[in-house]
C-alpha cells in the first residue's frame, strides 16, 4: 500500500512540476484548441487554449511505472495499451493542430489502429495463465468463462470504452475527474485481487489525473486533447482486462457508457426520424449546458455520478470476495 501511495505521489508531482513549463511551451508552439462553431457558444472563449496536455499525463504514467516495474508482463501490457492509444490520439491532434485538418484522422484510420491494439491485448489476456477467458461477475463470487466469445467481446469492449472516454472529454476537468474515480477503484480492486504491480500502475494513473486537474479544472489552462483522453481510456481498459474486471467497468465506467450511448441514440434517432433530435446536443454533457446549467455545475454533477458508480463498484467487489 505504501508503494501505491508513493507511485500516486510521484506521478502527481511530475505533472505539478512540469505543468508551469510545458503549458507555455505548448503556447509558444501555437498548439491551440479550435472550437467547433456548432458547439455551445459559451465555449468560444476557450479558442486558443493550449491542447495536447495529455502528453504530461503520458509522461507521468510512463516514468512512474518504469520506476516500479519488475519482470511482470502485465504492467508492460498496460503501458503498451496506454502509450499505443495515446499515440493514436497524438497523431489525431497533430493532424488537426499542425496540419490544420479539422477532423484529424479519418474514422476508419482511427478504428483500424484501435482495433489493432485491442486485438493484441485480447489475445494476450486470453492466453495468459493468470487471466484466461474468465471474467469476474459483480455482486457474486462467480467467474464467467467466455470461452471462444472472450476475444471478440474484449476487442469490442476495449474499442468501445476507449472511445467513450474520448467522448467524455468535452468540459474542463470532466474526463480527468471521472477517470480519477475509476482509477481509484482499480487501485483497490488490484490490491484486493493480488495484482500489486497493476495497483502501482493504477496509482500512477490516479496521481496523473489529480496533477492534470490542477491545470485542467475550470477555467482550464490546458486541454488534454485526444492524446490524453485516448491514453486515459487505454489505461483504464487495460486495468479492467488484466484484472478480469471488464464486467465491473460497465458499472464503474458507467458515466463513460452513458456519454457514448447518448451519441449513438442521438445519431440513430436523427436518421430514423429524418432530422429530429432527442437531446439538444451530444455527448450528453452538452445537453445540460444548453439547458442552462453552468459548465462547473455539469462537471460537478457528473463527477458525483462517477464517484457513486465507483462506490457501487467497490460494493460489488466486496460481495464478490
Amino acid at each position: 500500500m505504501k508503494l501505491v501511495i508513493l507511485s500516486t505521489f510521484i506521478s502527481f508531482i511530475i505533472i505539478f512540476i512540469i505543468g508551469p513549463y510545458f503549458i507555455p511551451f505548448l503556447q509558444r508552439l501555437k498548439f491551440g484548441q479550435s472550437i467547433r462553431e456548432e458547439g455551445p457558444q459559451s465555449h468560444m472563449v476557450k479558442s486558443g487554449t493550449p491542447t495536447m496536455g495529455g502528453l504530461m499525463i503520458l509522461f507521468a504514467i510512463i516514468l512512474t511505472s518504469l520506476l516500479f516495474i519488475t519482470n511482470r508482463t502485465e504492467l508492460f501490457v498496460a503501458l503498451i495499451a496506454t502509450i499505443g492509444f495515446g499515440i493514436i490520439g497524438f497523431i489525431d491532434d497533430f493532424i488537426k493542430i499542425i496540419l490544420k485538418r479539422n477532423l484529424g484522422l479519418k474514422a476508419y484510420q482511427k478504428l483500424l489502429l484501435q482495433f489493432a491494439i485491442a486485438i493484441f491485448i485480447a489475445v494476450y489476456a486470453a492466453n495468459h495463465q493468470n487471466i484466461g477467458t474468465v471474467l469476474a461477475v459483480p455482486f457474486t463470487n462467480m467467474l464467467l468463462d467466455m470461452n471462444f466469445l472472450y476475444i471478440p467481446f474484449t476487442i469490442i469492449f476495449i474499442v468501445g470504452f476507449v472511445n467513450a472516454v474520448n467522448l467524455t472529454d468535452g468540459l474542463d476537468g470532466l474526463a480527468s475527474g471521472a477517470s480519477f474515480f475509476s482509477a481509484v477503484f482499480f487501485v483497490i480492486a488490484s490490491l484486493y485481487n493480488g495484482y500489486y504491480e497493476l495497483a502501482l500502475f493504477a496509482g500512477s494513473l490516479v496521481g496523473a489525473c489529480l496533477g492534470f486537474l490542477r491545470y485542467n479544472i475550470y477555467p482550464a489552462k490546458v486541454f488534454m486533447g485526444d492524446t490524453g483522453s485516448l491514453a486515459l481510456g487505454g489505461a483504464l481498459i487495460s486495468l479492467a482486462v488484466l484484472t478480469r474486471m471488464e464486467l465491473f467497468f460497465f458499472i464503474v465506467g458507467g458515466l463513460f457508457l452513458v456519454e457514448a450511448a447518448s451519441v449513438i441514440i442521438q445519431v440513430s434517432y436523427f436518421k430514423i426520424s429524418k432530422g429530429k433530435r432527442i437531446f439538444r446536443m451530444t455527448p450528453i454533457h452538452h445537453h445540460y449546458e444548453l439547458k442552462g446549467w453552468h459548465e462547473k455545475k455539469v462537471v460537478r454533477v457528473f463527477w458525483l455520478i462517477a464517484f457513486l458508480l465507483a462506490i457501487i463498484g467497490y460494493i460489488a467487489l466486496i460481495i464478490n470476495i
